[in-house]
């Protein structure tokens, strides 16, 4: 028994020497590598035609408005002041290809139009000739004729409340230069929404123009994206709340240590990791915001802790499932399998995160978090199913061995994991339609639910497993016991019986502990 205690056997710390190893080979990897924050780069990349225009997305973000702002609304080559909420360009580089700029007379000034359109996502349909009845989004000879909009530009249909906007910035190539660097300019936001940023050409002579340098998005509370802002609060919240769950557990454990099992310890090691995990969440949104820097050393930090309490939360509700500390001293021979399924699942999962949080800024294709999502959904549906497979042979077990006590512990833990499952697939239904009906995060204000509720729901269902697995001084309604009076329900045999009654009643477990001796065999044998 000594040698499978469960997660700390030599096949547990095997497990746990491999998560270290990997993790740190992670972290010296990633470590030296800066991560950007509200900043999007462009590293030499191409522009992409559509219609009669080729364009290249430069970035998306919510903005709030400013708190305070110039009585000059738009561009400004000034440094923006604390407060203020902008969009900033920082040596933003156009190179055209040398035989594009060799067709071009060296004595002529403007030899070549890019242009910066920034767009709030409610104005979208403004850029182009949707308006004038027309799909082309660069001005034709036709159009230009009617005085709609000027040849060779985007056509943009002004709002009549706020003129600026769209907002349209030119950068003209010069004779026949290869490059043309944009000036520095900052342009201030003062309505709240979610904003574009597209770089676009009309002359058909720049194809393969590239791009390079980098554009900076602040907030008026600092760089934080909008619809990541209201998670810093959230994560400050929680560790407050993971913080009061600890106390309460660690007074509980030091009253009743003495009746302490093996179980308390893993659930200790969740509430820990928990209140780590939302601590260095905080911190890491804190330093983001205030530098507009996110080192990668501190984000992994973050996410690892989010990993390892994903996965040994659910490795808790696995174990607590199959009866362990509680119908059974050790999980046997499936030990290895468990432990397995967890570095699995940790490993998939830590690339999962490390994308999720680097890809809110630097824009990672879709396909490429589908491709890192599927093994994480698999193997959370394989939990799922391991879990309820292990309820059922559990209440089993406890219905067989009339251990009404136990018995309802787990039918309250049943119940309190059912509930949990369907606000999943509930929340996983709204989470699609959500994304399904707001393609361009016109509902970006109100995107930071959809992460927290999986927080708030692993909180709840962390404390309802505290709740049931407190530590007290009548350890044995929950605890594993070899004595064959743990096999029975300890509140059906009344002190108070006569001695014919209780002689009766030890002849009756006798018998029925003959008709046990197999499955108790086959626990020891597990």
């Amino acid at each position: 028994m000594g040698e499978e205690l469960g997660f700390w056997s030599g096949r547990g710390r095997l497990g746990l020497g491999f998560i270290l190893w990997w993790f740190c080979l992670l972290f010296l990897c990633f470590s030296i590598v800066p991560s950007n924050a509200s900043i999007h780069e462009y590293r030499s990349e191409t522009f992409s035609p559509q219609s009669n225009a080729f364009f290249f997305h430069g970035g998306s973000e919510g903005l709030y408005a400013s708190k305070v702002h110039d009585s000059a609304n738009g561009v400004s080559a000034d440094k923006p002041l604390k407060g203020k909420s902008f969009i900033r360009f920082e040596s933003v580089t156009f190179v055209r290809t040398q035989e594009s700029a060799s067709k071009q007379n060296e004595m002529q000034q403007n030899t070549g139009l890019v242009e910066a359109i920034i767009v709030e996502v409610k104005d979208r349909e403004r850029i182009g000739g949707l308006f004038l009845k027309s799909d082309m989004i660069c001005c034709t000879p036709e159009l230009a004729s009617s005085s709609s909009c000027k040849l060779g530009e985007v056509i943009i249909h002004k709002n009549e409340e706020n003129p600026e906007w769209p907002m349209r910035i030119k950068t003209f190539f010069e004779g026949k230069s290869v490059e043309k660097t944009m000036s520095p300019k900052t342009v201030e936001i003062n309505s709240t929404g979610m904003y574009y940023l597209y770089f676009m050409f009309c002359d058909p002579t720049l194809k393969g123009t590239l791009i390079k340098g980098r554009t900076v998005w602040r907030n008026p509370d600092g760089y934080l994206p909008g619809k990541m802002a209201p998670l810093m609060t959230f994560y400050g919240f929680m560790s407050l709340a993971y913080l009061v769950l600890g106390l309460i557990w660690f007074l509980r454990f030091v009253r009743f240590w003495k009746d302490i099992i093996q179980l308390h310890y893993h659930i200790t090691a969740v509430i820990s990791l928990g209140m780590c995990e939302m601590a260095v969440w905080y911190f890491e949104y804190a330093n983001f915001n205030s530098t507009g820097a996110r080192p990668m050393g501190i984000t992994l930090w973050a996410v690892t802790f989010s990993s390892v309490k994903k996965t040994l939360s659910r490795l808790l509700l696995l174990v607590v499932s199959m009866g362990f500390g509680v119908v059974k001293p050790t999980l046997g021979g499936i030990t290895s399998k468990v432990l397995l399924l967890g570095v699995i699942y940790f490993v998939a999962s830590e690339a999962l995160e490390l994308v999720e949080h680097l890809g809110n800024i630097n824009d990672f294709s879709g396909k490429t978090k589908l491709f890192l999502v599927l093994p994480v959904a698999f193997l959370d549906s394989w939990f799922i199913l391991w879990i309820f497979s292990s309820l059922s042979k559990t209440l089993e077990k406890l219905q067989m061995r009339r251990n009404m006590v136990k018995l309802e512990l787990y039918r309250k833990f049943t119940n309190s994991l059912a509930v949990s499952v369907l606000l999943s697939i509930a929340w996983i239904g709204f989470e699609l339609y959500f994304n399904a009906t707001d393609p361009l995060s016109e509902l970006w204000q109100i995107a930071w639910i959809i992460p927290a509720f999986w927080s708030v729901l692993a909180y709840a269902l962390l404390a309802v497993i505290c709740l049931l697995w407190a530590p007290s001084h009548n350890p044995t309604r929950y605890a594993y016991s070899e004595e064959t009076g743990d096999e029975f329900d300890e509140e059906g045999i009344s002190l108070t019986s006569s001695a014919v009654n209780a002689s009766d009643d030890m002849v009756a477990k006798r018998e029925f502990q003959i008709g046990l001796g197999e499955v108790l065999e086959e626990d020891k044998r597990e």
